[in-house]
Order: C-alpha cells, then structure tokens, then sequence
C-alpha cells in the first residue's frame, strides 16, 4: 500500500481519532480544567508513541509540553512541527449548536472546540507522519514536534523552555499550521506576522473624587486629559504621531503590491462581516497593505470615573487606557514602547501625573518569499488542495514564530488549512471537513517536497 492509499482509506479512523482529541476539554486558561490539560497531553503523547514517533511530556512552570521525535538520519534535513493542544474556553454556552467537546459534522463542518485551532490542524500533519510508520516506509526527513499546552493562555512558559532546550530543537525549517486560508478554495502560504508592543497609561489629577460644582473648571479632570492624549496618538490621515515611530519602517516592495493587489478582495463584503458603515486607516495604503504591512496603533480599553446606573456629578481621581500596537519587520517593541512613553509624557499636561505601564511584546516576522522552503510549500499545498497557493502577510500575531527565529535562527513556514470564519475563539467553532481533507493530502506532500530542499 502506497502512502496515498494509506491516507484514502483511512479516513474515517483519522476522523474518529480527532474526535477523540477534541472531546478532551484542554482549556488552558482556567485552573479548573488542569487534569483536562494533562489528561489531553498525555492521550497526545501515547497516540505519537503508538504510531512510531517516541515522545515524552515535558514539564514547564505550567502546563506541560508535549515533545516527540523521529530521527532517521543526521544527513537528513531536520523539520520542527510546532503547534498546541490546549484551547479556548467554550462559553457562552447557549450559542453552541452542541456541546463545545462533543463534536459533530454538519453541512460539511466538523463543529466543536479546537476544531481548526488548533487540534484539527495539528492533526493533519501527525497523519501525515503516520502515514509513512504504518506503512513501514523511512520518512525521508528527520521530524521533532514541539506541542504546547498554553497557547491559548499567553504561552507563559514557552520562551523559556525553547531556550532551555534549544539543542534539542534544533532543526532546519519550522512548519506551524495555526492560521488560515486566504478564501474558499484560496490556499496560502503566510510569508509575513505583524509583532505587537503593550503599554498602560494611567492620569491622576487629584487624591480623590471631588464634587463637580465644587471644584470643576479649576482642577483639571483626568478622563478629559487621558482623552485629548488618546487623540494626539493619531494626526488626521490616520497615521501615528509618536516620534520616531515609523524609523524602521521599510516600505513594501513593488512584488507585495502587486501580490495583494491582484488577490480577490470585496470592500463591501469585508464592511458586512464587520457591521462597519465605512473603512478608516493610514491614507495612502490599500486595506491589505493596511492590515499587513503597516503598524498601528489601538486603544483596547478606558477606565476611569463613575460608570454606574444613574447621575454621580464628579471630577474622578483617575482614568487609564490599555494601547497595543501591531509592529512591522524590524521594529523593535522594547524601543517602540519607550517611544510611546517619551511621547505621551511629553504632551501630557504638567497639572496631572502620568504613569506608563510598558509590557514589551513580540517582533514581526517575515519569511523570505524567494528561495526552496516557500517553493516547497507551494508545491505541496498544490499537491494537497489542486490549487496554486497564494502569498500573504498576517496581521496578527504568533509571538512563538519570533522567538525560533531569534533563539534557533529558524524561519517559519506557516501553512493554515483553515478559514476566517471557521468561528476560532467563538461558539461553533468549525473546521471544513473537505479543507481537513485536503490539509491531511498537503501534510502528506509537504514531507517529500521539504526532503528535497538543499540545506
């Protein structure tokens, strides 16, 4: 039986088998379902075990990592697989069409927690791989397979366990498949992430909350001060105002314009999914080129003063605001977090004081678009979905791409099967099962392609 074959008339087993992984309620972020967490590690574990591939669990200062290996040859090429077992939480429960880990298929999606993110993606690439130990055949590439279980909760501990283990990772290309396609029947190949910056502003005017009559108009009120601060953050074109905020910028390439130019996108089509009346960004720039090439910057969310049910007439004693900021290639969110804060202590007024909160966050990533891994994708994607993928950039961040990159000077290769509105993070969250099919035939493809990269 060829590897093909294997695949053909497995399908219902691979099916069940991803089933059973996604009943296994792995919600990483609330303490209350740990021994799920583990629980699903450990049924992780033992499926790769019990098809060839020798694995452990890896205790970090969370939950664990599950590692797995199959080293052939060290003459042979060497892929990481990176992705993660845990998930979001379910609620609210009520919007579910079934219950969040009791999965079923309907009009032709497979509906349940960790559908497409990220159970049912990983999964691809762990049939894949089965594909040719059942069948008795030697991969032609050595494989490792780092499977976290704290994605979906920050990914606290995992920085730390990639460089405490880099030896052990070490390898010649990264395969993650955690995000989409662009479209129906638009594979893509995701070339580029934005990284992201955090920081907390906090305004203080006086000790207290102070009665309006009494003292408004001479004591200057903090929510008034944090709001003409949010509003200098942007000049009217849409573009950030902080100095030196653009320095590393590089402008895209004609090859980018050209790539996203010529991709099928419906203005009208993006408002209606938003509910938006009209679209508002840097001048200059399409919504593509907006969205993936260029940084911004969000406030997420104000707090200050009485919010209450009725009347309370005060000049409140603070008000803060939550700020990220999506990051390009080669900006650095430690020196943009510090511009951020130079620039807002700068024109806050001298009457109130000013506290910056900085979180740092992620780098940008970019993957070159020229050379054998992209073209190997491509092929494989091809192979798998009949169709010449498309190259695009994420506006999005996966912080973990950033940190193989720095810690193990890796790209990434992120290959996602899935779709914009496979509802991730949402009730019915779902995963096409023709696109999981197809994503298991593109698993399989990948290995050979990759196998015959020159390293």
């Amino acid at each position: 039986m060829n590897l093909n074959e294997f695949m053909d008339v497995n399908k219902q087993k691979r099916l069940d088998e991803l089933f059973d992984f996604l009943r296994i309620p792995s919600v990483s972020a609330k303490s209350e379902h740990k021994k799920d967490v583990l629980a699903c590690a450990e049924w992780l574990s033992k499926h790769l075990n019990g098809i060839g591939i020798e694995s452990k669990i890896m205790p970090t200062g969370g939950h664990p990592v599950v590692y797995a290996e199959k080293m052939v040859s060290p003459n042979k090429l060497t892929i990481l697989y990176y992705g993660h077992y845990d998930v979001q939480p379910p609620e609210p429960l009520e919007l579910w069409k079934t219950a969040p880990f009791e999965p079923l298929i309907e009009d032709g999606y497979i509906i349940a927690r960790g559908a497409t993110d990220d159970k049912g993606q990983l999964w691809t690439h762990v049939k894949a791989l089965e594909a040719y130990t059942a069948t008795g055949r030697d991969l032609p590439v050595n494989v490792k397979l780092l499977i976290e279980g704290e994605e979906e909760a920050g990914s606290e501990n995992l920085e730390r366990f990639i460089r405490e283990n880099a030896d052990l990772l070490k390898a010649d290309i990264i395969v993650v498949s955690d995000s989409g396609q662009f479209g129906k029947d638009k594979p893509a190949v995701t070339y580029g992430l934005r990284g992201l910056a955090f920081v907390e502003v906090k305004i203080t005017g006086p000790n207290r909350d102070l009665h309006s009559g009494s003292f408004g108009g001479s004591i200057a009120n903090p929510i008034n001060v944090l709001g003409r601060i949010i509003g200098a953050l942007h000049d009217e074109n849409g573009k950030i105002a902080i100095d030196g905020f653009y320095d590393d910028v590089k402008p895209l390439t004609d090859w980018e314009k050209k790539q996203f130019a010529a991709l099928p996108f419906d203005k009208n089509e993006y408002l209606a999914k938003t509910g938006s009346k009209g679209l508002f960004g840097e001048s200059g720039y399409s919504v593509l080129e907006q969205i993936w090439g260029r940084p911004t910057l969000d406030v997420n969310g104000i707090t200050g003063g009485y919010q209450g049910e009725g009347a309370k007439t005060i000049i409140p004693s603070w008000a803060t605001c939550k700020i990220t900021m999506r990051l390009v290639a080669d900006q650095d969110p430690l020196d943009i977090c510090d511009k951020a804060e130079k620039y807002i202590r700068k024109i806050c007024p001298d009457y109130v004081s000013c506290e910056v909160t900085k979180h740092g966050g992620a780098r940008g990533v970019v993957v070159p678009t020229e050379g054998p891994w992209l073209e190997a994708a491509g092929r494989a994607i091809k192979t798998g979905f009949g169709i010449d993928p498309v190259f695009v950039k994420e506006g999005g961040s996966i912080p973990v791409v950033g940190t193989f990159k720095e810690v193990l000077g890796l790209d990434t290769l992120l290959l996602g099967w899935g779709q914009s509105d496979d509802n991730a993070h949402s009730p019915n969250e779902r995963f096409a099962l023709k696109d999981f099919e197809r994503g298991c035939y593109a698993s399989l493809a990948l290995i050979d392609e990759l196998s015959k990269v020159k390293v």
